[in-house]
């Protein structure tokens, strides 16, 4: 057990809300509450705060400052938790906790910017909120308690009630292409992404013919390169490394030989002692991130559960012809914008996971043999609220077994996916299904656990795996028949591209 009898009561108290402030509540205030998921915490903080706007703009402004106000107090708590821990495994699960405090602190403090557009607010607030369930989660992966303190601070309320109100007679979607790519795709990247052989800041060999032999000592040099893109190219070779690529470090390209020949690749996993967070070989916060032709891998092997080859929760990040290998949980697509175009992506269970807004491109899906009496599923995908604009959209690609399930295909049950949380949203847009898609296609998380509210869809795809004929039945899915809906969930509306994909080079299609 933690123990929390060192921490003054000045502490504890930044966290509750007052109950027994005056009331100050005009009539605008209760009705803008009223629509928010926890109208009674939202009332609560206004009268305790004596906050009484009068504008429903600033309202909102007001909502976001506390929630970052409560989340900086929260990140002090956390620390001192942290220095208090008395097990090795609350510690690491603490260390992530005040990781994803600094980013969600971060993504609030964005969202005040008079540059952000409203699909960037809520993007940020969904990843916000996506921060703090993964804390929780690393507590879960470890098997130890979650810290009451943090469990009471309001801060998850705070910021699903910005979000809600933020989403209140918004448009959730980005629209524009520009050279077809989508526009956030600034014109550099994209000339770096279609170059034969683009120009590079540092060169990584093990041979020693470049400036490093290693990643993480060039991505040290990259923190001093200023603010322009940086890139790295990773001459071909296996390198045993974890890397971290965190907020400071904007606009990294990482540019290998080919996925073929330049391998990152790493071992940790939750059965070796991590969180599922912690335990990728390649980590991405820091935003506009690139990656071409390199492979992330984590060879924990499938006895070792889950085992992340690559986390990105780079905002408006693109991968082009990379690969990704693991068996549980190899891509963690963990939040705000991203793309992957030409990939190939290899595992067994939730391999495709996390609450991003991605859309995979043209790429290939390649089922792995799992444990023994093991199903696979291809994607576990953790939307948890109605309001965030999070999903999976695979389009134009290809699900397949990998060379060693082929042998026993037949005897292994594989689905498209199940709903990590609630709202889980996924849809599968012009894909070919080979046959060893189940025909329900779909499998549950436990139970009837969001099967009325997640949102699951096909659309157009073909192949032996492809009938929807004796699909699930559920509440939640859908067989997309018109263009309009299914378009929502392309590169140009779902992750706002062509705002910034055409700068990166990466081709991509805008639309179905």
């Amino acid at each position: 057990m933690i123990q929390f009898i060192h921490f003054p009561i000045i502490i504890v108290s930044l966290f509750v809300v007052s109950l027994v402030s005056p009331s100050l509540s005009t009539n605008a205030v209760d009705t803008w509450c009223s629509r928010t998921p926890y109208p009674d915490v939202c009332n609560h903080i206004f009268n305790a705060k004596h906050f009484n706007p009068t504008k429903l703009s600033e309202f909102k402004t007001m909502a976001r400052k506390i929630a970052l106000d409560t989340a900086l107090a929260t990140e002090t708590l956390t620390k001192q938790l942290g220095l208090n821990s008395p097990t090795e495994k609350e510690s690491a699960a603490l260390a992530d906790c005040l990781h994803l405090y600094k980013i969600t602190i971060l993504q609030l403090n964005k969202t005040f910017s008079h540059k952000c557009s409203d699909f960037d607010i809520q993007t940020w607030l969904s990843s916000a909120l996506t921060n703090l369930d993964t804390c929780r989660a690393g507590f879960a992966d470890l098997h130890v308690a979650f810290p009451l303190l943090l469990n009471n601070n309001n801060v998850t309320k705070l910021i699903s009630n910005s979000l809600a109100m933020n989403n209140y007679s918004k448009s959730n979607s980005e629209t524009g292409y520009r050279r077809g790519f989508p526009t956030w795709v600034r014109a550099r990247d994209r000339r770096l992404l279609q170059a034969e052989s683009p120009k590079a800041n540092v060169v990584v060999a093990q041979d020693g013919s470049g400036n490093y032999r290693t990643i993480a000592a060039a991505l040290a040099a990259g923190r001093r390169s200023g603010s322009g893109r940086f890139v790295i190219y990773v001459k071909k070779g296996v390198y045993e490394e974890n890397v971290v690529i965190g907020n400071e470090m904007k606009n990294i390209m990482l540019l290998g030989d080919g996925l073929r020949y330049t391998i990152v690749t790493g071992s940790r996993s939750v059965g070796g002692g991590s969180t599922t967070f912690n335990s990728a070989t390649v980590f991405v916060s820091g935003e506009r991130f690139i990656g071409r032709g390199i492979t992330f891998r984590n060879t924990a092997g499938p006895e070792n559960y889950q085992a992340v080859a690559l986390m990105s929760g780079s905002d408006r990040s693109v991968f082009f012809r990379c690969g990704f290998e693991g068996y549980q949980d190899t891509l963690y697509a963990h939040s705000q914008r991203q793309f992957y175009r030409e990939c190939y992506i290899y595992g067994t269970i939730d391999f495709i996971f996390g609450n991003a807004i991605v859309v995979l491109q043209n790429c290939i899906i390649l089922v792995r043999k799992p444990i023994h009496g093991q199903e696979c599923t291809v994607t576990a995908q953790g939307r948890m609220e109605p309001n965030q604009n999070t999903g999976i959209s695979i389009h134009n690609s290809r699900v397949m077994a990998a060379a060693d399930l082929e042998p026993v295909r037949s005897s292994v049950r594989t689905y498209l996916g199940r709903p990590w949380n609630q709202y889980s949203r996924t849809v599968y847009l012009q894909n070919y299904l080979d046959d060893l898609v189940n025909p329900a296609g779909w499998s549950e998380w436990s139970g009837d656990f969001g099967l009325n509210t997640l949102y699951y869809g096909e659309y157009k795809n073909f192949g032996p795996g492809s009938s929807t004929n004796n699909r699930v039945k559920w509440k939640g899915y859908r067989v997309i028949t018109s263009a309009t809906e299914a378009s929502t969930f392309t590169v140009g509306n779902f992750i706002g591209g062509n705002s910034w994909l055409p700068e990166t080079g990466v081709p991509f299609t805008a639309g179905l």
